[in-house]
Parts: C-alpha cells; sequence; structure tokens
C-alpha cells in the first residue's frame, strides 16, 4: 500500500483548501461595469469605447481549478490552461467564451456561468489542427473552420462533442465562418479559392460569391466574416485593402477601404465585426489595431497601436461583438484576448 509523509499529506490538503476557496468566486458580473481607465478618444474628447480587461487564462475571468483536479495536477503537474496563438472569439447569450488556438489544436471554452474551463482538441476520433474562424450557430452551438482540414466543425452547446458538418472537397482553406439565424445558411471563406462559400443546413453548397480580382463582388484572399443586424455579408477582402458588402444572398451592395499607411485605410485587415448601431469594427494586423467605420465606410475612431500593455495590440486577428455590444479582440501575438465596451453613444 502506498504510504504519504505527513508533510505530503498537509501539502495536498493546503492546495485542496485554496482550490475550493477559489473555486467559489463570483464570476458572473457585469463586465461592463468595469473598467481599466483607458478609453479612447483620449482627454479632452469626450469618450466613446472603454478597455474593460484582458485575459489570458482562466483564473483571469475567475475560473479555478476544482478540488479534484488540483490534487491530480499536485501529483501529474499543473494542466497547461494559457492562451498560445488565439485567432477567433466567440460568445454565446449564456457567457461562454470560446477562444480559437491553432498553437494548441484546440479550442478554449471559458464556461463563466458554471465555472468551468476546457480545451476542446477531440473530432469524432482525431484532432483539431488549425482552427482560425468562429461563428454561433443553431441554438448557441459554436462552428468551427480549420484552414488545413480544409472542413468546418460544430461543436455542441455544452461544448460536450464536436462533429464535422462540412467536408467539401472543393473547399481549400476555410479561414472565416458565419451564420444566418434566418435561413440556417453557414457562410465560409475559402481564402486560397478568392471566395465566399454558401452552405445549407445541412452541409450542401448552395452558392458561391466571387472570384479573384480587384473589381467590385470579385475577391483576393478574403479572410474573416461577419453578418450584420440586416444579416448583409461583410467580408475581409484582405488583399485588396477592403470590406466587400454582401446581401444574405450573395448579391454586391458596396465597399469600402484602400491600402495606405494612415488611419482609415487598410493595411493587413483580419477580423471583423459590426456593433448594433451599426458601426463596423475592423482589425489591422499590420497596423496592431482596430478601426470602427459607420455604415458608409468613414472612419469614425481607430483604437490602440503596437504594443503589450492593456489597450495596445500585437497582431491582432479575430472580432466577435455580443448583443451587449462587448468587443472581444483576439490579441494573437500578445497571447491574450481583450474587452472593450461603449462608454456612450
Amino acid at each position: 500500500m502506498m504510504m504519504f509523509s505527513s508533510n505530503t499529506i498537509k501539502t495536498v490538503l493546503k492546495a485542496s483548501s485554496l482550490a475550493i476557496l477559489l473555486s467559489c468566486s463570483n464570476t458572473t458580473e457585469d463586465w461592463t461595469t468595469q473598467t481599466s481607465g483607458i478609453v479612447w478618444p483620449a482627454a479632452p474628447a469626450e469618450a466613446r469605447i472603454s478597455h474593460l480587461r484582458s485575459f489570458s487564462t482562466p483564473e483571469e475571468v475567475g475560473i479555478y481549478p476544482g478540488f479534484w483536479q488540483r490534487v491530480g495536477e499536485f501529483f501529474t503537474g499543473e494542466e497547461d490552461r494559457k492562451l498560445i496563438r488565439p485567432m477567433s472569439v466567440a460568445v454565446t447569450p449564456d457567457r461562454k467564451i470560446y477562444v480559437a488556438d491553432p498553437d494548441v489544436n484546440g479550442v478554449h471554452l471559458f464556461d463563466l456561468e458554471d465555472d468551468e474551463y476546457d480545451l476542446i482538441t477531440e473530432i469524432d476520433g482525431y484532432t483539431f489542427v488549425s482552427p482560425v474562424a468562429l461563428a454561433i450557430g443553431k441554438d448557441n452551438s459554436i462552428l468551427v473552420a480549420d484552414s488545413v482540414l480544409g472542413s468546418i466543425f460544430q461543436i455542441d452547446p455544452d461544448g460536450d462533442r464536436v462533429t464535422k458538418l462540412i467536408s467539401d472537397k472543393e473547399l481549400k482553406r476555410p479561414t472565416g465562418i458565419a451564420y444566418s439565424k434566418s435561413t440556417g445558411n453557414i457562410y465560409v471563406s475559402d481564402t486560397t479559392n478568392h471566395q465566399v462559400r454558401i452552405y445549407s443546413k445541412d452541409g450542401i453548397l448552395v452558392k458561391t460569391i466571387g472570384e479573384r480580382g480587384s473589381e467590385y463582388g470579385q475577391l483576393n484572399y478574403p479572410t474573416y466574416l461577419w453578418l450584420d443586424a440586416d444579416e448583409n455579408l461583410l467580408v475581409t477582402d484582405s488583399l485588396n485593402f477592403r470590406v466587400q458588402r454582401f446581401d444574405k444572398e450573395g448579391k454586391f451592395l458596396n465597399l469600402f477601404g484602400q491600402p495606405g499607411n494612415a488611419a482609415g485605410n487598410l493595411a493587413r485587415p483580419k477580423g471583423i465585426a459590426s456593433s448594433k448601431y451599426g458601426d463596423i469594427f475592423v482589425v489591422d494586423a499590420l497596423f496592431n489595431a482596430v478601426q470602427i467605420f459607420n455604415s458608409q465606410g468613414n472612419l469614425l475612431l481607430p483604437i490602440g497601436h503596437q504594443g503589450q500593455q492593456a489597450g495596445e495590440f500585437w497582431l491582432p486577428t479575430g472580432i466577435f461583438i455580443t448583443d451587449k455590444n462587448e468587443i472581444f479582440i483576439a490579441d494573437s501575438f500578445n497571447r491574450r484576448v481583450q474587452i472593450l465596451g461603449y462608454v456612450k453613444m
């Protein structure tokens, strides 16, 4: 029979007691009541956007290991629970934060309601390779685009099961995804095919949008996608240095953006999202910033610059805006997610 010294037992009990205390912390606080004090634009101008917080680990959002997990980690070593290269974020109404992280071949799940963390890697018996984009699907399931596997997967609403949803041999490099609540259609940007592919809820190809080029409706390495409040499709047309808007049937509507190194131009546009006010947020990895445009594509406000402090960015990529207008940004090379909020409109 294995015997433990009194010192070992005391250490286990001490660690376990701490875990119990920490696991009781409140994780359902209102994000919008907190701020780091950083705002944009800076004084004396009237503040419009504030920095709320950043996180890289479950503990930084109030999620701590439970009793038995701490006991297990005491003997086997602590589990690595940090973000390594977050690329995309999705947040469900029931306060589950999903972060796609290709450097750990998985999707981090921070469940703020149930105080739980998980790293989702299994896909029907094999693993993610390069999950780079997320979207909320039917019943708060999560859609995942894996750019290397060339497939779209679905994580069930509980985060317990992952299934392959779309496996199309013509889909080469999926890097963006969006879901229509009204039709159930799934929009996927196929970057190396220079098009957006529209699939039915059953994974059947319905239509393709675009071909390589720089004319209206043509695309040049499209990446991230977003459906606005009217379910018009916003496409980051990355190497045309612009954003294009299509209706949900794929008809071209308008565009904005041009190459340049000044605010209002686009250098390496990545993530895109819109708020309920109609503002369009574009993440620019080369500028290390987020730029806010109105619905006509006019610059409203630039946010951030290169750095590692709160409100600074280093090669940011994905962005997600909740129904409460909380703004989650995947700050990739800083290995964190930053959260912003509106001060007032």
